[in-house]
């Protein structure tokens, strides 16, 4: 404290009064000046001091190459296996079914054959086999074919259609539907039932056999 008493005492000695004032107030509007435009006054960029470089000189160390070893290759012999041949699943003939029993559950009705039954039942795959069966039997009643067992529907057609041309096509179109459903087992509908019962009654109109 008493250092700065000092100075001051001496300051006073030199300025007066009334300069050390002016100082002070001009003193305090530049760091005033200063602290407002902040920081637009300092500097972005400092100068850049570029030192002289000093140029170092590069040892290489030399390169040794080592010898490649190639690997021998050893190629095995190609063998041909014979191929195995698989044998073509033979599609079996269709055959006239033969007669059997069937289990019918449905109430007969006067007038309906097994065939109607079974279709009332809803088994329209046994109701097909059993319109073909019916049909096979008036054309063996009317003398138009001898079916022998193992007979195909092929081999029916052909020869009811070389007597009676007239049962050709529609004996034709029932033995299609008959194989298509047994044979190719797919399942038969309403749909199929009613087209065999069209068919076996044109074939019983050709032979002049009352339904």
């Amino acid at each position: 404290m008493r250092g700065y008493e000092e100075f001051v005492a001496r300051v006073f000695d030199v300025l007066s009064p009334q300069t050390v004032l002016l100082l002070l107030i001009g003193l305090t509007g530049l760091v005033a000046a200063l602290w407002y435009w902040f920081p637009a006054w300092v500097p972005r960029r400092l100068p850049r001091v570029k030192l002289p470089r000093i140029k170092l000189p590069r040892f290489r160390l030399p390169r040794f190459k080592l010898p490649r070893f190639t690997r021998p290759r050893f190629t095995l012999p190609r063998v041909k296996l014979p191929r195995l041949q698989r044998k073509k699943a033979t599609k079996r003939p269709a055959v006239i079914p033969p007669p059997d029993d069937l289990e019918v559950t449905a109430a007969p009705r006067p007038g309906m054959s097994l065939a109607d039954r079974l279709a009332a039942e809803g088994r329209y795959a046994e109701a097909i086999r059993e319109r073909l069966r019916d049909t096979v039997r008036d054309l063996t009643r009317a003398g138009v074919i001898t079916p022998q067992p193992g007979t195909t529907v092929v081999e029916l057609t052909a020869a009811a259609a070389a007597h009676r041309p007239a049962v050709g096509a529609p004996l034709s179109g029932a033995t299609e539907i008959f194989s298509e459903i047994w044979y190719g087992r797919r399942d038969a509908s309403p749909g199929h039932d009613d087209r065999m019962r069209t068919l076996t009654a044109e074939v019983r109109d050709a032979l002049g056999v009352p339904r």
